[in-house]
C-alpha cells in the first residue's frame, strides 16, 4: 500500500505516520506540509518519500537547502499539493491539511479515482454537492477520518435503509456550561486547552466555539446523504462514544473507544478489515459515567449558524467556513475577542447573496471574496490581522 499525506506535520498527519511506522507493508510515497520544515525534514529522512511538497514558498527555499543530499522531488504551493494528489502510484491520499486549501487536491485525487482518507472537513463544507457528485462520476472512494464520521461510517456498515437519524457527539469543549458574560474574557491559551483531544490550534478553537461540530454536521449531510433534520448533536463530555446511529425500530448503534485519532486513521487504511490497535483498549469497568446533554446554542451560536448555512445551501457554507477561518486566526493573534468570532460569521452570512449550485470556479471565488470582506470587517473592529 502506497500512501501520500497532505499536512504531515500537523496533528492528524503525525499520528498518521505513527500508524504507518507501526505497520509493515505501507510505503510513504509523498509528504506535504505548510511551513514546519524542521519536522518535515525529520519525516522525509525517516520515511524516504519520492515526493515532498512545501506550501509556503519561502519555507520551500529553505527546505531545499536542508535536503540537498536526498533523492526527493520537491514541489511547491497548491500546484504541488495537486500533483501529489494525482500521483498514479498513490493508493490512498490522506488529506489532513487545515482549511479550504484541501479542496483542490481532493478534487484532483477524485478525478484519478483514488481512495481518500478525508480529515479535511472544509472540503465537504465548501463543496459537498460538487465533491460527492464527482466521487460517483469518477468511482473514487472517501473514507472519513474524523472520529465522529468514522464512527458513523462503521455503524452504517449494513447500509442506511433503516436509518432514522445520525447522532454526532460533542465534548462541549473547555467552556461547557459557561455563560456569555464568562466568555467575554477568554484568552486564546484557554481556548486551546481541549479537555480530551490533542488537536491543532484552529480545530481546538472551533471545538471551543462548537463551530467544529457545526462543520461536522454539514460534512455528515454530504458524506451520508441524510437531511439536516436527521442529524442530531449531543454533548457527551467524556468523549467515549464517538458518535451513534439511530434506526427506525428505536435501536441505537454506538461506536465507543478511547480518545485516540490513530484508531479512525488506521481504520481508513485497513477498511474493510481491522488491524490490531496501537492504543490501550477501552476498559468499560474503568468508566465512572457517561453523560449526555443538549448543546447550548444560545451561548455558543456557531452550531446554530452552521445548521442555518447548511439548510440554506449553495454557497452559504463556503461563507460560514471562510469567515470562521479568518475570525479564528484573528482571535488566536489577540486581535478580536472570543465572542467576536460568532458575530463576524453571522454578519458575513447576512451580507452574502447565495449561488445555488456553484461550480468549482464559483466556489473558489466565493471563498476568496468572503475572506477579503472578512478582513475589511476586521478593520471596523479597529483591529487588523
Amino acid at each position: 500500500m502506497k500512501v501520500a499525506v497532505l499536512g504531515s506535520t500537523g496533528s492528524i498527519g503525525t499520528q498518521t505516520l505513527q500508524v504507518v511506522k507501526a505497520r509493515e507493508g505501507i510505503e510513504v510515497t509523498a509528504l506535504a506540509a505548510k511551513s514546519n520544515i524542521k519536522l518535515l525534514e525529520e519525516q522525509v529522512r525517516l520515511f524516504k518519500p519520492k515526493y515532498v511538497c512545501v506550501f509556503d514558498m519561502e519555507a520551500a527555499n529553505l527546505f531545499k537547502e536542508k535536503i540537498y543530499d536526498l533523492k526527493v522531488k520537491l514541489l511547491v504551493g497548491l500546484e504541488g499539493l495537486e500533483e501529489i494528489a494525482s500521483l498514479p502510484e498513490v493508493d490512498i491520499l490522506v488529506t489532513a491539511v487545515s482549511g479550504a486549501i484541501g479542496l483542490k487536491p481532493t478534487v484532483a485525487a477524485i478525478k484519478k479515482g483514488k481512495t481518500i482518507a478525508l480529515a479535511n472537513k472544509e472540503t465537504l463544507v465548501a463543496a459537498g454537492e460538487l465533491v460527492m457528485s464527482m466521487v460517483k462520476e469518477y468511482n473514487a472512494t472517501i473514507i472519513p477520518v474524523d472520529s465522529e464520521h468514522s464512527a458513523i461510517f462503521q455503524c452504517l456498515h449494513e447500509g442506511k435503509a433503516s436509518l432514522d437519524k445520525i447522532i454526532l457527539t460533542a465534548s462541549g469543549g473547555p467552556f461547557r456550561g459557561w455563560q456569555k458574560e464568562d466568555l467575554k474574557t477568554i484568552k486564546p491559551e484557554q481556548a486551546l486547552k481541549h479537555p480530551n483531544w490533542d488537536m491543532g490550534r484552529k480545530i481546538s478553537i472551533d471545538s471551543a466555539t462548537l463551530m467544529n461540530k457545526g462543520l461536522e454536521v454539514i460534512e455528515a449531510h454530504w458524506l451520508f446523504g441524510v437531511s439536516y433534520e436527521q442529524i442530531e448533536v449531543i454533548v457527551h463530555p467524556q468523549s467515549i462514544i464517538h458518535s451513534a446511529v439511530s434506526f427506525i425500530d428505536g435501536s441505537i448503534l454506538a461506536h465507543l473507544g478511547v480518545a485516540d485519532m490513530r484508531i479512525p486513521i488506521q481504520y481508513a487504511f485497513s477498511y474493510p478489515e481491522r488491524w490490531e490497535g496501537l492504543s490501550k483498549p477501552l476498559d468499560l469497568a474503568d468508566l465512572k459515567e457517561l453523560t449526555f446533554n443538549k448543546p447550548d446554542t444560545e451561548n455558543f451560536p456557531a452550531l446554530r449558524l452552521a445548521y442555518e448555512a447548511g439548510r440554506i445551501g449553495g454557497t452559504m457554507p463556503i461563507v460560514l467556513n471562510a469567515a470562521n477561518e479568518l475570525a479564528v486566526e484573528a482571535f488566536l493573534k489577540g486581535k478580536i475577542e472570543f465572542l467576536d468570532i460568532f458575530n463576524l460569521v453571522e454578519i458575513a452570512m447576512e451580507k452574502h447573496h447565495r449561488i445555488e449550485h456553484p461550480d468549482l470556479e464559483e466556489i473558489i471565488h466565493v471563498d476568496s471574496s468572503t475572506r477579503q470582506r472578512t478582513l475589511e470587517m476586521l478593520k471596523t473592529y479597529g483591529k487588523v490581522i
